[in-house]
């Protein structure tokens, strides 16, 4: 199972280099493994045996019915969900197929799991490359390697002063840059909503209402209700299977075909249904978050001190006042990675230097704190 697996060790490696947030990197790192460790799992018959498994008879070859009813779907009869397994029908929704075409069910999903799984993988990471595009190296480039902090003084110094340099030089013309960054955020949200809306497609109408029926049976006397997951995932289903007889009239032929792969496929979208839930949550909160910094300074002023103890405020609120918000955006990830106190000398120098030059001066009332 371990050499299955060792093609996705890449993915595991975290950079030392944080551009962006925690959750933003559920999204990218952990679900995109998810996805293609799920992908790979429902594609190793040693380990979850063959997709599908019909009863044949000596006229019908076992590997043309499994290789039939696996291309062209089988299905279960609605009506017979209802009837209690082992006394009115062998099993949930098998029975006798004779009825109205309506009443059948049909599952052609199995054929298009893993592949489904793979595609959903490449969506999640699609925000994390555009941002790695238009991020550009430029954390990694200004941190100089100063996240170590051990060095001599003089190459300290001169590495603090080209950083103070290129702060004070780009002031204010970091928003666009920030923004995109907000963007890529919001492109996850709206990834994994609307993700959640094409698997419902996916299984016909039924995943939304999945998750909540499964806490519901869990919770209920189960002997008293069918399990839900057989509805969405049965173990085993109908295939009509048509073929010449020896007068060269067609004959029909009903197998019973039993999907072992089910199994696999239930315990994976029980896992991502509640993995779905929690990221929009999470990622709900974040875009809250992120619209709040934007508009309301005296936030950034008190989320920058929260985080960065050792940084005087009146040089947090002096940078604030005199920045816009991908200023104090781009500082913030420089203070995620930066040695904590090179980092404090760097924002104080800014803070003193903004402080006292007038260069960077913005049009109004004195002290009022700018907007973004």
């Amino acid at each position: 199972m371990l050499d299955v697996f060792r093609g996705l060790k890449h993915l595991i490696k975290v950079s030392h280099v944080k551009t962006d947030s925690p959750v933003f990197r559920l999204h990218y790192s952990a679900t995109v493994i998810i996805l293609m460790s799920f992908s790979i799992i429902v594609t190793t018959r040693q380990y979850v045996g063959n997709p599908i498994d019909c009863v044949h008879t000596k006229d019908i070859p076992e590997d043309v019915l499994n290789t039939y009813c696996w291309i062209h779907s089988t299905y279960a009869l609605k009506s017979l969900f209802k009837k209690k397994p082992g006394v009115a029908v062998p099993y949930p929704g098998i029975g006798n197929s004779e009825g109205e075409q309506a009443d059948k069910k049909l599952y052609r999903y199995y054929q298009w799991v893993c592949f489904c799984l793979f595609f959903q993988a490449i969506l999640f990471y699609t925000p994390r490359w555009l941002w790695k595009s238009w991020e550009g190296g430029k954390i990694h480039a200004l941190i100089m390697d100063l996240d170590v902090g051990i060095c001599s003084e003089a190459e300290k110094k001169q590495k603090k002063k080209l950083l103070l340099d290129y702060l004070w030089d780009n002031l204010r013309y970091h928003n666009w840059w920030a923004y995109r960054y907000y963007i890529c955020e919001l492109l996850s949200l709206i990834n994994v909503i609307g993700q959640m809306f094409l698997m419902n497609k996916f299984f016909d109408g039924e995943f939304l209402r999945f998750g909540l029926e499964v806490i519901a049976y869990m919770d209920a006397d189960q002997e008293d209700r069918m399990d839900p997951m057989i509805y969405i995932f049965p173990r085993m289903t109908k295939c009509t299977f048509f073929k010449y007889g020896s007068s060269g009239e067609v004959e029909k032929h009903d197998a019973i075909c039993i999907l072992p792969l089910n199994v696999v496929n239930e315990k994976i979208y029980i896992f991502l249904w509640f993995w779905f839930i929690l990221l929009s949550f999470l990622t709900t909160l974040t875009l809250i978050y992120r619209v709040i910094i934007i508009f309301s300074p005296r936030m950034r002023v008190y989320l920058f001190r929260l985080r960065f103890r050792l940084v005087r405020r009146d040089s947090i609120e002096t940078i604030v006042r005199r920045s816009k918000m991908g200023d104090w955006f781009l500082l913030y990830l420089l203070g995620e990675n930066i040695d904590t106190v090179i980092f404090r000398d760097v924002v104080q120098e800014l803070g003193n230097r903004l402080g006292h030059n007038q260069h960077h001066r913005v049009p109004g009332i004195k002290g009022d704190v700018q907007d973004a």
